[in-house]
């Protein structure tokens, strides 16, 4: 966080969203990741991302919960502010789409990670459960590999 706000282009702010693994290091979930996932609306503040990755010897990628997963209603009021540090604002990526996509691909760390959620008070299950439910069936069709009765089963098999 320190390295990209350092490297931050000299004009304008920026918002800078931890994903995945991140979130979880950051929040204390867990005590280490394979790589940083991060987001960000303006990808000018990754201009020195190369650059970072060597010096602090560090698998940076780009990814949001929606490459993955449908959107859940509402997501951009649910970010959670974590420090600003000069011209970026940190946040953890919304706690529910991050927790819909760790379900969704059921692999031990992230059930890990998502149970984690859930125990830290970041997601309640019951709201969990009705923005899943609220997923229009056409966004699915973006998600080829998806199918509101498959993510449906592996929301309630989770919870």
């Amino acid at each position: 966080m320190q390295e990209l706000a350092r490297t931050a282009p000299g004009r304008g702010r920026y918002r800078v969203f931890l994903v995945g693994g991140a979130s979880a290091l950051h929040a204390g979930f867990r005590d280490s990741t394979i790589d940083a996932d991060l987001y960000s609306d303006d990808e000018a503040v990754f201009r020195d991302v190369q650059g970072i990755k060597e010096r602090l010897q560090l698998n940076i990628e780009f990814a949001r919960p929606e490459s993955f997963v449908p959107a859940l209603a509402g997501s951009e009021e649910r970010h959670v502010f974590i420090e600003t540090i000069g011209k970026v604002s940190f946040y953890h990526y919304d706690p529910y789409a991050q927790l819909l996509a760790k379900v969704v691909r059921g692999f031990h760390r992230d059930v890990q990670d998502a149970r984690a959620f859930l125990d830290s008070g970041m997601v309640d299950a019951e709201r969990f459960r009705s923005l899943v439910s609220a997923i229009p069936d056409a966004a699915y069709a973006r998600y080829p590999t998806l199918s509101r009765g498959a993510v449906r089963a592996a929301v309630e098999a989770f919870l």
